[in-house]
């Protein structure tokens, strides 16, 4: 109690002459008696600094990707960064809906998987974010859209089953138009499957369709072919096509290069082939969605998909290609030089992207109306 006494004492005294010293200033030479802000009231009439959102513990990614891939990157993020992760699955396009749906009030945090031409369909709902470890891409793939961070390089390839194909000979796209897989060809609806959509604009490159309006023209001619030996048979998302193939309820399938290695590390019996036509290829995006719930989350898990980490993570699978050049490819690959390819102007491609998905929609619905 004499304590709290002495230091009450000291607190009066203390207080008693500040009382007079501002009594003092206020007379002073009868000026009119300006008063001086004490540096608290300064502080409060401040602007106060913006708070850094709070860090939580969750975060809920939405997903075209593979189980595969999932497994190799998701449990790893959950261990390094102590963040308990929901994961959503369905196809890109049936995903970004949803996010745009929600954009009022987004359930979630991240599209991880897709493609840039489909994202940019979306622009308005996924955040600028560029990460630091983003120099550390190979810098052909590198964000300069500002919103889409590559994390894989991918490739088109025609997928087909061996204990069905027979003496049928897949080595390109026209090898596709055999009227005997009349129906039997798996592909998917390019307006709501990125894979799908990939695909397409890979047909337009391959026949050079991105370089002349005779180009052009030679791809629609191709497709519309295609479409009418696929007849009509439209699978519901990427996964139900090579899933498709690789149960036997399909002979042929167009798909991307992670989903095909997969299966043939499997164990189906899935022969891969790259289109003699050519192939070009392509990096795989991850976005953020703004607004959303775990954004510090968000950015961590984009931080942790073109890490060291998490780029040997992705590689060690032996099905997708790193975005890193310190990241070895796996053994089972084959390198890009190896791979006949065709070069394409993206930064035109994704300009054109309603044009394509618009054009595939009118010829499918006048060779399968209603």
């Amino acid at each position: 109690m004499k304590r709290f006494a002495r230091i009450l004492s000291v607190a009066l005294v203390v207080t008693l002459l500040s009382a007079i010293l501002a009594g003092c200033a206020n007379s002073g030479n009868g000026s009119g008696g300006a008063v001086t802000a004490s540096p608290a009231s300064i502080e409060s009439t401040a602007t106060p600094e913006p708070e850094t959102p709070a860090r939580t513990d969750k975060l809920v990614v939405y997903t075209p990707n593979s189980d595969d891939l999932l497994n190799a990157t998701i449990p790893l993020f959950e261990e390094m960064y102590g963040v308990e992760v929901e994961i959503i699955q369905g196809g890109a396009g049936e995903l970004l809906a949803r996010i745009d749906a929600e954009k009022g009030s987004p359930y979630g945090d991240v599209i991880y998987g897709g493609g840039e031409s489909i994202f940019t369909q979306y622009r308005d709902c996924l955040e600028d974010y560029v990460s630091p470890n983003d120099s550390q891409v190979n810098e052909k793939f590198r964000n300069v859209a500002g919103f889409c961070t590559n994390y894989v390089i991918e490739a088109p390839v025609i997928i087909y089953n061996t204990d069905l194909i027979g003496d049928i000979e897949i080595k390109g796209y026209m090898d596709l138009l055999n009227p005997d897989l009349k129906g039997k060809i798996a592909a998917a609806d390019p307006s709501a499957s990125s894979s799908a959509l990939f695909q397409v604009e890979n047909m337009i490159a391959a026949f050079g369709g991105f370089e002349s309006e005779k180009g052009w023209q030679d791809s629609w001619d191709y497709i519309s072919k295609l479409i009418t030996n696929i007849d009509g048979k439209v699978a519901s998302g990427s996964s139900a096509v090579w899933k498709s193939v690789a149960d036997g309820e399909m002979i042929v399938g167009l798909t991307y290069e992670e989903a095909a290695f997969n299966l043939v590390r499997d164990g189906a019996p899935v022969q891969i082939v790259y289109p003699e036509e050519g192939t070009f290829f392509s990096p795989t995006p991850v976005a953020i969605i703004k607004n959303g719930p775990n954004n510090e989350n968000a950015k961590l898990f984009v931080d942790f998909l073109i890490s060291k980490e998490g780029q040997e993570a992705i590689a060690a699978m032996g099905s997708s290609r790193p975005v890193r050049d310190d990241v070895q490819l796996h053994e089972s690959i084959a390198p890009n030089s190896e791979i006949y390819s065709v070069t394409v102007d993206e930064a035109y491609m994704y300009t054109i992207v309603d044009t394509i998905k618009e054009t595939y929609q009118d010829l499918f619905a006048d060779l399968f109306p209603g």
